[in-house]
Formats: structure tokens, sequence, C-alpha cells
């Protein structure tokens, strides 16, 4: 048992993370985005707390092991490990439920190189297979390195010398977590460097939505931990809900002050032996197997441990992609495996293979100090259960009553969906927040001081006489204009924003153009059906507005050399993202029924379409507010380029763009002139290729295209800025 000196120091550290955390988060709140630098040394403590642990976990799993007979890892692995997978089962079906619960929120974003980057092919010989177990152990591969350990605690059991090595390993693993034992004394330090940036950087947005992950959490371990775990011990024991509950209060409540599962399963051992005793069902080896079963069922991932993949599934809504159920089976296999590890191990590594930014993981850091505690509460009830469970099926104790598993299953149904549903009823009102990226985008300017500018809405009727003895630059130069072609619906190179300004990447670009020319500007509108009888007509000198280049188009104008490649997508409802998220998906039976959109005057896309789906209907449409407003569900999905659907989300953002994998080619994008120009092609050529090596385009295209720095962050709401004043 544990003594009571360490009962205190449990206890008084446990204060002194909970005082790190408050002052934390007074310091964040006080001294605002000043406490950004701390962020160094959260990062620093998450180091060192994943220093030992896999290590640990690894000598831990073959001491563990190794230990048994033969006939005890027989035992335990049939019965035992079916149960196991039982437990697993029943936890990942709650983990999975409790998305349900998360509120509908609306969500778009600037395009990101994300949509077109395909997850990395899973290998998963390599990522469960150690054969090289020692670049496993290097690389942090957990589900490798959790079967070397298991294989060579079997090779162990076998062994008649083994205990000195088990004993020398078992001194080992006590180094280890001694050095653990010295990091945790770090802890308030850390908890608090952790807070303290996060609540002096965090808007109030990603609090709000934050309380969600937090809410979910705890009601999904109320669940599991008094009402489906001990209901499932009365339906298959002699032993009653009431037995289970009020045996277990003592360990859980211990458990929940600490919030270490470590310092209770002497508790545990003893509450199971208790209830063994009480009923009389003592078999010869009972005590035994509950003190086998105990300490190696704590190396293996609880429920507690596993509803931490609810973090995942949480980060992903966070950041607008939500896992899909397609995705779920691939996440309970590494996850599951992955927390055989730690949670400071496992989280980074499953927030990497979900392609989830991994920067969340402090977010996982800050309301640990709250959720470990609920964990442990759940991992107690765990161990518990599963004891008990295990012991009575070893033992002859257990019983399958088919009426009594029925009424489980469906009082355990309802619950859940009860439950479930009056979270995300809740939470509907109190984590919500309204949309704004339609008027951020409305909002934009040119980034750089515009040059003197006429913008024509319709084009003009004169448009003089051309002078074919000089070269067209020098024309533009001379005449002190240059003319350049535009379309007013092509997000987001070339809109005009609510203030009636032309703006957009293009419109930037051609501003830079015309003033390192020394010249003006003068916008000339054109219809993507006539552009090139327009640009060789002498209306206007270059066309600047993400007109994308292919073959047909080469014969009637001349390009600059491609200045952006941009990638074919689709525009689809969010609620049927998953339909188009492949090639294969689009082109089973059903794409026979589908019709897709195509800006008129594109024939490009409408090609690919009609040849990347043959059996799919193509329709042409006047713009593309066609397809977003007057849509009745005739049009399943808008075809595009990623970067032109993602401005276009930001507007209606019920729509997602989805770019089918495999990504199948790029469309470069170019500034068409007169055909045979040669010496405007020429120039243009160079021009472009000055404007990326001096960054102004890296610029312009960070702004337009992947909205950096379109909203100005105003500084956090922090107590010395706008309660005391103390600074600007």
């Amino acid at each position: 048992m544990v003594t009571e000196t360490k009962k205190k120091f449990r206890l008084g550290l446990s204060g002194s993370i909970l005082i790190g955390f408050m002052l934390g988060i007074f310091c964040g709140l006080f001294f605002g985005e000043y406490c950004s630098g701390l962020k160094i040394f959260g990062d620093a403590f998450i180091k060192l707390l994943q220093m030992s642990i896999l290590p640990y976990i690894v000598i831990s799993l073959i001491v563990g092991i190794g230990r048994l007979s033969y006939q005890e890892a027989k035992v335990l692995a049939i019965k035992a490990g079916s149960l196991l997978l039982v437990f697993w089962g029943i936890a990942l079906a709650v983990i999975f439920l409790m998305p349900l619960a998360f509120p509908s929120v609306e969500t778009a974003s600037f395009f990101s190189t994300s949509l077109i980057k395909a997850r990395d092919p899973v290998d998963f010989l390599e990522l469960f297979i150690p054969s090289n177990p020692f670049s496993s152990l290097a690389n942090n591969v957990i589900p490798a390195s959790v079967l070397f350990s298991i294989a060579v605690g079997i090779g162990l059991i076998g062994i008649k010398e083994k205990h000195n090595l088990i004993d020398d390993l078992s001194i080992l693993a006590t180094a280890l977590s001694r050095v653990a034992n010295f990091v945790v004394y770090l802890t308030p330090i850390g908890v608090f460097a952790i807070a303290a940036s996060a609540a002096g950087t965090m808007t109030l947005q990603e609090i709000g939505r934050l309380q969600v992950y937090l809410i979910t959490f705890i009601v999904a371990v109320m669940i599991l931990t008094f009402c489906i775990l001990p209901m499932l011990v009365a339906a298959l024991t002699p032993f009653t809900y009431r037995d289970v509950v009020g045996i277990s209060k003592d360990a859980l409540v211990t458990g929940f002050a600490t919030g270490k599962l470590f310092i209770i399963l002497p508790i545990l051992i003893q509450n199971c032996n208790d209830l063994f005793e009480q009923y009389k069902q003592e078999h010869k080896e009972t005590a035994s197997f509950v003190d086998i079963i105990v300490p190696v069922s704590f190396n293996f991932p609880t429920t507690g441990k596993l509803l931490t993949l609810l973090f995942i599934l949480f980060c992903a809504w966070f950041t607008g992609n939500a896992v899909s159920l397609i995705d779920y089976p691939y996440l309970s296999l590494i996850g599951v495996s992955s927390l055989f590890a730690s949670t400071d191990m496992a989280i980074p590594f499953l927030l990497d293979s979900m392609q989830i930014p991994s920067d969340l993981y402090q977010l996982f850091i800050l309301t640990g100090i709250v959720n470990r505690r609920f964990a442990t509460l759940l991992a107690g009830m765990n161990l518990l259960t599963f004891t008990l469970l295990a012991t009575c099926a070893i033992t002859g104790f257990l019983s399958i009553n088919w009426g009594k598993l029925f009424r489980f299953a469906l009082l355990s149904v309802m619950l859940t969906v009860g439950v479930v549903g009056g979270t995300r009823f809740i939470l509907s009102f109190s984590a919500t927040d309204a949309y704004s990226k339609d008027k951020v985008l409305a909002g934009m300017h040119l980034l750089n001081d515009p040059v003197e500018v006429v913008v024509h809405k319709t084009p003009p009727s004169d448009f003089g006489v051309v002078d074919k003895e000089k070269s067209h630059l020098q024309r533009i130069v001379e005449r002190g204009v240059l003319r350049v072609g535009y379309n007013p619906d092509r997000l987001p190179f070339t809109f005009f924003n609510k203030a009636g300004e032309l703006v957009g990447f293009d419109v930037e670009m051609a501003h830079r153009l015309a003033k390192e020319l020394g010249v003006s500007l003068e916008f000339i509108p054109f219809e993507v059906d006539t552009m090139d009888k327009q640009l060789n007509g002498d209306h206007f000198d270059v066309i600047m507005a993400g007109v994308p280049m292919y073959t047909p188009r080469l014969e009637t104008m001349s390009f600059s050399d491609p200045y952006l490649d941009v990638t074919f997508a689709l525009v689809v409802k969010d609620n049927r993202r998953e339909e188009f998220a492949s090639i294969e998906k689009i082109r089973d039976t059903r794409g026979r029924g589908l019709t897709f959109g195509v800006r008129g005057g594109y024939e490009y896309y409408s090609n690919r379409a009609k040849e990347s789906l043959p059996l799919a209907k193509v329709v042409q449409l006047e713009s593309y507010r066609d397809f977003f407003e007057d849509n009745t569900g005739e049009v399943d999905a808008l075809v595009t380029s990623a970067e032109v659907g993602s401005a276009w989300t930001l507007i209606y953002p019920e729509y997602q763009v989805v770019v089918p994998k495999p990504v199948e080619s790029l469309l470069p994008l170019g500034y068409p002139v007169a055909l045979g120009d040669t010496d405007m092609v020429a120039f243009l050529n160079r021009w472009i290729d000055l404007k990326k090596k001096d960054k102004t385009f890296e610029k312009i295209y960070n702004y337009w295209i992947l909205g950096q720095g379109v909203t100005i962050k105003e500084p956090r709401w922090s107590i010395i800025r706008n309660v005391l004043h103390w600074v600007e």
C-alpha cells in the first residue's frame, strides 16, 4: 500500500500543479501576448516528459510478460486477451460516437497546400514489425517497439535462468521511473509556461471551441465509468452494479485526486480480492490471478487511455476537416497500438499520422490538467472491472445470461445516444461562433500603394489607332497607360471588394508592373468567349486574370511563361465531400448519374471532366454564382481549380473544395498577349522571373491565395493593456 508520506507528496504535487496552472492562466490574462515567449519552456518540458517514457514502456513490458509461466501466459492470452478486445471495442464505440456531440459550425479557409497533398501511404509492415528494433526505438515507431517488447517478454518465459536478468531489468525500470519522477517535479513550472502562453495568445473563439473537447471528454468518462463498465460486470458475474461501484470508490477518489493510476494498483488488487471473498467465490488461484492480471493489464491501453483518441477527432473538427468514417479503422489500429506507450508519445505521432497540425499538442497538454484526472478515474474502473471479469472467466465464475446481456446492450445504447444528443444540444448554444470569412475576403485591399487607375465596367467603344512600327512596350510607355484585361468574376485573381475597388492577386501584380514601367493603369473587362478577339484587336495590352493555358488557346493568343500552377478540383456540398474524395469513388456506379458544372469558356476543365468521368454529364455555367446561388440540386459539383474554389467557399461556407485523389494534373496560368507578340512575351517572362526572385510574387501569393496577413490580429485582451493601460 502507498505510504501516508507518499500520499501527501502526491497530493502536494497535485496541488502545486493546480497552482501552477492557475498562476499561468492569470499571467496570460495579465500580460497577454507578452507571454508568448514562454512557449519555448513549455516545449522543453514536453521533451523532458517524453525522454524516458519509451525505454520505460519497453522494459516494463519485457519484465511483466517475462515473469509469467507458460500456463499463465496461455490462459491470459486466450481469455484475458479476448476480454481486452471487448473492452477496446466498447471504448472505441463510445469514442467514435462522441463527435456526434460536436456542434455544427460554418467554416472555410483560403487555399492551402494541404488540399493537394496526398497522405503518405502507410507501410503497415514497417509500422508494426520491427525489422530493425533499434531504428524503431530511435524513430519513436511505437507499435513496432511494443511488438518487439512483447516478443522479448514471451521469449523469456521458458528460460530458467531469467530471474537475474528480470531483476536487473526491474532495477533499470525503477531508474527510468525515478528519472520520470524527477521530471514530474518540474510539472508545475511546465504547466505554468504552457498555460501562460496559451492564455496569452489563444483567441476567445479558440477558447470557446476548446470547451467542446473538455465537455465531451468528461461526458464519455462518466458514461463508461459509472454506467457501461460496471453494468457489464453485473451482466456477466454474480456481482451487482452497487457492489462494483461501492467497492471502487476509495481507489477512484484517490486516482482522481492524484491523477496517477500507478499508485492505486494495490488498492484495486485488494478491492478485487475483497469482492471475491465477500461472495465466497475464492478459487485456489484467485488471488494469484488477480495479482498477475492487474499489473500486466496496466501495461496495455485502458479505456481511459484510449479515450484520448477523442482529442484527435476534436482537432480534426477544430481545424475544419473532420475525420471521415472510412478513416476510423485506420485511426483505431494505429491509435490502440500507439497507446501502449504514453500519451505524450502517442498523441504527436497520431497528429502527424492523421495530417493534423502537430502544434495542437499544446492544447492536449493544457486540457490534460483537467482531463488527466477524469482519464485516471476511468482507467481505475477499467482495471477493476477487467480484473473481475478476467478472473471470473479463468476460474469458471463467468456466466453468460443472454437476457441480461441484451438488457445491458439496449440500456447502454439508449443511454449513450441520449447523453450524446443532450450534449450536442447544450454545446450548440455555448460553443458556436459567427462566421466572418466572407467579410474578410470582401474587405481585402491592395497590399501596396496603387498607381493611378481607371476601371471600366463595360468595354470602351474607341481604342485608337495602333502604330505597328513600334513595339507594344514602346506604345505602352508613350501612351503612359498600361491597359489590362480583367474578369470581375475570377476570385481570388480579379474581383471587386465591398468598397467597389478592383482587387486580387493579378490586380496587385498589374499595379506593380505599371508602377515599375512608370505608367498608369486602365482595366478593361473581357468575356471569356471573346477574349482572344479583344486581345488581338488591341482592346488591351495584356490579360491579367488567372487565365489557364491549354492547347486551343495557344493557337489564338501568345502566353507568358507560367507564373502559377493551379490544381484540378471540385467544389461540393460539405456533406458530400466523401463521395468525391477519389477518382475511384466518383467512377463507381453512382457516377453514372452525376452532373458537373463548368464555367463557360474554360474548356480545359470541361475536357478533363469528360476524360476522367466519361459516364457523367457536364454542363456549362454562365458564372460561378449560378452554381452557388441558382443551383437547385441539378449540378452535383463545380469543376474548377483548388485555388479559385477555395476563394468561393469563403463566401459560401456550406461548400467545400475537394481534390480527388490521386491528384491528376496541374494547370499553368499565364498572362496572354496578342498572338505573335514575341517582344511582349519576352518582356513578361523576364519580369515574372524577376518578381519571383525578389520575393514580390511570394508576398502577393501568400496574401491573396493563402490568406496570410489578411486580418490584422488585434493584441490579445490583457489586464496590462486593456485595464491598467500600462502599454499601448
